[in-house]
């Protein structure tokens, strides 16, 4: 809990320092792809310089790796990301010049949240990372809802599979989604959604 309220004053610090510092105008002269300010990025992965990495608004995720976390680790190339956290779905390597910003995500079926980005290399396996996450969701499920509760169950030994029944699992996250009181059950399928889109190869 420390760690995590050290790493919001940073932020704190980081946003007020440069506004008060140096004006608001100074601040919106930041940003990219016709976005205006600066972001907290919290990188993690495979990565030399994970942390928070403060950098303009509408950066794109190869360059968020090149410009701030000074590239990929040694013997690592860059396979794919999730932009926000284990409920904010995987993106491939191709799409990694997208702006990290709301309005661009949704239609690849992840968003960006807090962003706190994982980075994954070419030694990772996206499908290895979404079970990761199921068995995750899984564990923190309140049990109040049984899509939730039972879906993040039922997913997990469908996705422990060689060959993925993607239907099936398609029509679990669909239930999952819309039946789920909150945004845990809702957002849980991503991950596995977007393995079966971005990465068909593994699955």
């Amino acid at each position: 809990m420390a760690l995590v309220s050290d790493i919001a004053d940073r932020i704190v610090v980081m946003y007020k320092g440069d506004i008060v510092e140096k004006g608001a105008k100074s601040f919106s002269s930041h940003g990219r792809r016709g976005r205006k300010g600066l972001r907290a990025f919290s990188v993690s992965g495979r990565v030399q310089k994970p942390g928070v990495h403060l950098a303009p608004a509408g950066i794109s995720m190869l360059e968020l790796i090149d410009e701030y976390c000074g590239g990929m680790l040694n013997g690592h190339s860059f396979y794919g990301y999730f932009p926000g956290g284990a409920s904010g779905g995987m993106l491939p390597a191709s799409l990694g010049d997208l702006p990290l910003d709301f309005d661009t995500l949704q239609e690849h079926g992840t968003f960006i949240g807090s962003a706190a980005v994982i980075v994954f290399s070419d030694q990772d396996s996206a499908r290895k990372l979404a079970l990761n996450a199921m068995r995750f969701f899984e564990h923190e499920s309140c049990g109040q809802c049984t899509p939730c509760r039972v879906g993040t169950a039922k997913a997990i030994p469908l996705m422990e599979q060689k060959t993925w029944n993607k239907s099936l699992l398609e029509e679990l996250s669909q239930t999952m989604e819309d039946a789920s009181i909150c945004g845990l059950g809702q957002a849980a399928p991503n991950p596995l959604r977007c393995v079966m889109k971005y990465f068909p190869q593994e699955v």
